[in-house]
């Protein structure tokens, strides 16, 4: 083969790859599907409403569902859920919940700013789209082993609403 025709060979070559990559599409991976619970720490400062809004918006383009929970490293229940949520004790039973995490020591006043206030801890919360409280909520647990086992059903029961 001669020298002009190697170049149409190149040149047929390359025109077939081409038409052979323009007709593949390559499709982007689905995005992932997260099966577990979720707890997020709130930011130290700013207003709450304001960081429940963000939240609220990443978690509809997710598709899971937000409640801002109240704690304290005080709680021995608030800890005992804490610690449920964080080892996937709570998967099953709330696999698209995002919680949004906040310190009643560190952010008591800035949470009553925005209307999370309760009697008891720990505290969950169903925020309204501007980011403050809804009035819907549940607070307060009993001590023990059975801790996670009581909020669980309650909590369940709020997300129904």
């Amino acid at each position: 083969m001669g020298t002009g025709g190697a170049e149409r060979l190149s040149a047929l070559v390359m025109t077939v790859g081409l038409a052979i990559s323009a007709c593949s599409r390559t499709e982007s991976p689905a995005p992932a599907v997260t099966t577990h619970m979720r707890v997020t720490p709130a930011p130290a400062s700013g207003a709450v409403a304001a960081i429940v809004r963000d939240a609220l918006s990443g978690a509809a383009a997710e598709k899971r569902t937000l409640v801002v929970y109240v704690g304290a490293d005080w709680c021995e229940p608030c800890q005992k859920f804490h610690r449920a949520a964080e080892g996937g004790e709570l998967d099953t039973v709330f696999p698209s919940l995002t919680m949004l995490e906040f310190d009643l020591d560190r952010d008591a006043k800035r949470l009553a700013a925005a209307g999370y206030v309760s009697k008891y801890i720990p505290l969950f919360a169903l925020p309204t789209q501007d980011g403050t409280a809804s009035g819907k909520q549940i607070e307060g647990v009993t001590k023990g082993e059975g801790a996670v086992a009581y909020i669980a059903p309650r909590l369940k029961r709020l997300l129904a609403e």
